[in-house]
């Protein structure tokens, strides 16, 4: 059914993927510059009724529950205990104690909005140790995808491997991806249970967090559009804005 969308879709990977890889310079360009082009990428090769299929799931999406069920900023975080890329349990508790949390969900290594998201935050890593707040990104995937994309994006923080979305669902973030998208997906070759090692085809919406020392959530970003997502500038005015800790 897609085989016009299949080779486009191989194309715009291996456009994405060769500017990724293209320097080893950090990009200055805010979030919404990378996301800006990563978009008109889309526009360029994706077949329309392929992009229409994205569109519908957004949309349906944003008219569910799923954003009024995601943690609000005056709630409390669940404490979580998850391994790492590199096989560390990290636990929430612990890092508390000495930092606040700034913790990320992401959909996966496979979507370029979620890589463009953890290479603009990790530029910003220094600065938000300066504020005390220790950097965490949560996903899906695999432990062995995890550590792909550590290596391959040069990232300075922990990717937590949340097997089964467990810690995403106490987060509220949860979703299936509809059969509908599922097989656009089959189509681009985003295997996600493979990815993910699992064949429930769950994800997290993308969401930004930073929790206080007493678990408290200050900041809260989730939103069904995997397009949008706080610049790190905003992070760090807000965290700049805190008592120190």
């Amino acid at each position: 059914m897609y085989q016009s969308g299949e080779g486009v879709n191989v194309l715009v990977f291996m456009k994405w993927r060769s500017l990724e890889e293209s320097s080893t310079a950090a990009d200055t360009r805010s979030l919404a510059d990378v996301f800006a082009e990563r978009k008109q990428l889309i526009a360029e090769y994706v077949p329309p009724d392929v992009r229409a299929i994205h569109e519908r799931a957004v949309k349906e999406l944003q008219q569910s529950e799923i954003s009024a069920r995601a943690l609000q900023t005056g709630s409390k975080a669940p404490e979580f205990a998850l391994e790492d890329h590199n096989g560390n349990v990290i636990r929430s508790a612990e890092l508390l104690r000495s930092s606040r949390l700034v913790l990320c969900f992401f959909r996966g290594r496979w979507c370029p909005f979620c890589i463009g998201q953890l290479e603009a935050t990790n530029s910003v890593v220094a600065q938000l140790r300066a504020f005390s707040a220790s950097l965490l990104a949560i996903s899906p995937q695999t432990k062995h995808q995890s550590s792909l994309t550590a290596d391959q994006h040069r990232l300075h923080f922990p990717l937590l491997c949340d097997t089964g979305n467990s810690v995403a669902r106490q987060f509220g973030l949860v979703y299936r991806v509809p059969e509908y998208q599922q097989e656009v997906y089959r189509s681009a070759f985003v295997n996600l249970p493979f990815v993910n090692g699992d064949s429930s085809w769950e994800l997290p919406i993308p969401a930004t967090y930073i929790i206080d020392h007493d678990g408290k959530v200050l900041f809260a970003s989730a939103d069904p559009d995997y397009t949008a997502r706080p610049e790190p500038d905003e992070i760090l005015q807000f965290l700049s804005q805190l008592p120190k800790s």
